[in-house]
């Protein structure tokens, strides 16, 4: 066997993803915020880029481009449309909606308050406690020791022990701050929490309280007959208090604002119908318009062509003119893609969640000639505003079943199906899955029972032996 070292040529075909590339499928993933943010950084980061004041536009007619516009200031006789031609960067549109109203159009409505926190309630409302001082910071500690809900994260004895006082102090101060609002606050468990509730409501009996203290688990899970054999009550009287109990708070903390940040959505996309017909516009309200620096541009044109001045300047200059590009590529991908979306839902936008079809990135991708890929990165973590409310545009894209027809029923549909026919049902005798699936077939949906018990837990509907009212 002959061992050497050998020069060879070869070819292959290699897919090289470019700088270039990557921000452009990068930019495509962004949702409205995210490329908000980005388009900041860049403005930070390359002087070329300026986000152009819309109070300082020209007016123009619809059609006039953004770099264009830019490029009529008189330059003597340097062709900036030349210039991007010879490195294969297309003069595109990029223009973004500019708000012509008053600066001053502000309402109070327009601004949010701060929300009161579970903590802050219960610390105003231990300051008029008739408590003494050493209570007051035992009843400090334990209100912000609570969990998000309104219950107790520590017993008793262990707040005992951590402030060196007696038990029965520690229980006067749970029991003081158990009394405030709202009811059912500073409890050990569930069962302490609707007993609260229930005392302080007056509604309390013996009954209720065995009910609540000893049958709870049969509770949840309807199992009204067998309390009523433990605790010798009618199955009519069971049910009323299983009523009762039911309309009380479980967590009666969560009206109030917790740490957790609360994440507003803004829509990436909004869909309106004007004359009877669907128009889909890409939310850039919010977004700059970019344009190229008057500055840098004059002094690109005067530097010497060879110099490292011309030649850093010509680097973010391209930068610059492919970011714009990339912008203005992911505006008109989402823009095709949700009209085909829409296009392809028609029916929902006019009759609502029942008439949802079936649907796939492969019949998206092939409508509009695109990438399954290009168009998943499309609508992931984007969102659509229409008349019949906010939806993630995943949501469109469903499987289902076949009626039939032949035509594809999406499960969003069908989910919508079970809930009317459960909402619809006689609670004495509640349908079982096997009824609801022979109704849908009615319907010339077929569909099997198991699948049936699968879409209702995904609605959260019991199942039909807890639905059962006696």
């Amino acid at each position: 066997m002959k061992l050497g070292y050998d020069l060879t040529i070869e070819q292959s075909q290699k897919l090289v993803m470019t700088p270039e590339l990557i921000q452009a499928i990068q930019i495509l993933q962004f949702n409205t915020q995210e490329l908000d943010t980005y388009i900041d950084e860049q403005l930070l980061a390359n002087p070329i880029l300026e986000a152009e004041n819309p109070d300082a536009a020209d007016e123009s007619v619809p059609g006039d481009e953004s770099v264009g516009a830019a490029e009529r200031e008189e330059e003597g006789d340097f062709d900036w449309s030349e210039y991007m031609k010879e490195r294969e960067l297309d003069d595109i549109s990029y223009r973004q909606w500019e708000y012509t109203g008053e600066k001053s159009d502000y309402s109070y409505e327009q601004f949010v308050s701060s929300e009161v926190s579970l903590a802050e309630h219960l610390l105003f409302q231990l300051q008029f406690a008739d408590l003494k001082k050493g209570c007051r910071q035992i009843g400090k500690y334990l209100i912000e020791s609570l969990d998000q809900n309104g219950y107790m994260t520590q017993s008793a004895a262990e707040i005992a022990r951590q402030f060196g006082v007696k038990r029965e102090k520690v229980d006067l101060v749970i029991k003081t701050v158990q009394s405030f609002d709202p009811a059912g606050v500073c409890a050990a468990d569930l069962r302490e929490c609707l007993l609260i509730q229930l005392e302080q409501f007056g509604l309390l009996t013996p009954s209720i309280r065995c009910v609540v203290t000893d049958h709870l688990e049969d509770l949840a899970a309807n199992r009204l007959t067998s309390i009523a054999k433990a605790t010798a009550l009618s199955v009519r009287e069971i049910q009323r208090i299983t009523d009762l109990i039911k309309a009380l708070e479980p967590k009666p903390g969560r009206q109030f604002s917790s740490s957790v940040e609360t994440k507003y959505i803004v829509p990436d996309v909004t869909v309106e119908k004007i004359d009877g017909e669907y128009v889909i516009s890409v939310n850039e309200n919010n977004t700059p318009r970019l344009t190229i620096s008057p500055y840098y541009r004059r002094m690109l044109k005067e530097a010497d062509k060879e110099s490292q001045i011309s030649k850093f300047l010509s680097g973010r200059l391209n930068s610059a003119l492919w970011l714009i590009k990339s912008i203005e590529q992911r505006r008109q991908t989402i823009y095709n893609v949700v009209s085909a979306i829409v296009a392809w839902q028609k029916d929902f936008f006019e009759y609502g969640p029942k008439y949802l079809k079936t649907l796939t990135l492969k019949q998206i991708a092939d409508e509009v000639g695109i990438h399954e890929s290009t168009v998943s990165r499309s609508v992931n973590g984007k969102y659509l505003q229409s008349p019949r409310g906010v939806f993630e545009i995943k949501y469109f894209f469903t499987s289902g079943v076949s009626s039939e027809s032949g035509e594809g029923i999406a499960s969003g549909s069908i989910k919508t199906f079970i809930r009317e026919i459960v909402d619809a049902e006689n609670p004495l005798a509640p349908l079982s899955d096997q009824a609801i699936a022979e109704l849908l077939s009615q319907k010339g949906i077929e569909i099997s029972r198991r699948t049936i018990a699968k879409y209702r837990d995904e609605i959260n509907l019991p199942a039909s032996s807890r639905r059962k009212r006696y």
